[in-house]
């Protein structure tokens, strides 16, 4: 069985709609999001989502990643309440362990 688990560093990054929701995400490395693309296509939920396992600094939650056609990749949404545990913000460099789930 193949390992699904990743660890890389990101820029924090911020999207807005146009009615002033705003949510706080990471852009997987190419290469991991193509190495889980090709052996993770058969867990993949609404949105070809994918559930996974996060961990941030001292912080791990569970929450799902999306495909990005913009980005070429998977985003990861980082909640506020990690932001804030971790005291990260736009622009920072975050280090993360995901692990794909089942």
């Amino acid at each position: 069985m193949e390992d699904l688990s990743y660890r890389f560093s990101s820029d924090l990054w911020l999207w807005t709609s146009g009615k002033g929701t705003a949510w706080h995400f990471l852009t997987l490395p190419v290469d991991d999001a193509d190495h889980i693309r090709f052996f993770s296509a058969h867990l993949q939920r609404g949105f070809k989502s994918l559930r996974v396992s996060v961990t941030i600094g001292d912080t791990q939650w569970k929450t799902s990643i999306f495909p990005s056609t913009e980005r070429q990749s998977y985003i990861l949404p980082v909640k506020k309440t990690v932001r804030q545990s971790e005291n990260i913000g736009v622009g920072d460099t975050v280090d993360v362990f995901m692990k794909i789930l089942n």
